[in-house]
């Protein structure tokens, strides 16, 4: 089983999070942010991983430490879970159309961790949230995850659209990343031998 479990503690925050890699979208996500669980739904509903994350943080203050810190464990999740990589399909991409928004999304799971970031979002919230802890969020995520990650808007120009967009390209890019490859399940998707 591809799974993993990880805690983390801090002054600021609280957080564990339980990842299967071979689910089916199942997902249990409560963090005190509800436009962030309601991204994090649907970057397993449409991986396919399943998730289950609790976070309580110091969200007084503003949600950042909660957001960061999630994206922390998360990435250190998928990371334990994908172990040495053996026969994974290491890359993903996706183009994710939602209503006026267009994302791109391409990944590397390389263990060389590097986000290239060109989502403009026009608001600075949504609701309550801060739209620049999307960005922070996958910082986070792509460096404890050792994630290639570039994401790109295309276009779009409704905040919650956009923001929705790229965590859907995402974790559909994700989701034929950490799958098997019938053709090499026995090999390291890497010509080093290693990952």
């Amino acid at each position: 089983m591809r799974t993993a479990k990880i805690s983390r503690s801090t002054n600021e925050t609280s957080i564990s999070v339980e990842i299967n890699l071979d689910g089916t979208g199942a997902y249990d996500n409560q963090t005190g942010v509800g436009f962030f669980d309601h991204m994090l739904d649907q970057l397993s509903r449409h991986s396919l991983i399943d998730m289950t994350i609790r976070a309580k943080g110091d969200t007084h203050i503003d949600d950042h430490h909660t957001v960061e810190d999630t994206g922390i464990a998360l990435g250190q999740a998928l990371a334990a879970a994908l172990g040495d990589k053996k026969g994974i399909r290491r890359y993903g991409e996706c183009h994710l159309a939602m209503d006026e928004a267009q994302v791109r999304c391409a990944l590397d799971l390389s263990a060389r961790p590097f986000l290239v970031w060109n989502l403009d979002i026009p608001t600075q919230k949504i609701g309550t949230f801060d739209t620049e802890l999307v960005r922070e969020f996958f910082t986070a995520f792509a460096t404890h995850g050792g994630i290639t990650l570039h994401v790109d808007k295309i276009h779009g120009f409704n905040s919650h659209h956009i923001v929705e967009a790229a965590f859907k390209a995402v974790a559909r890019a994700l989701r034929p990343a950490v799958e098997t490859d019938p053709r090499k399940a026995d090999a390291i998707p890497s010509t080093k031998g290693t990952l």
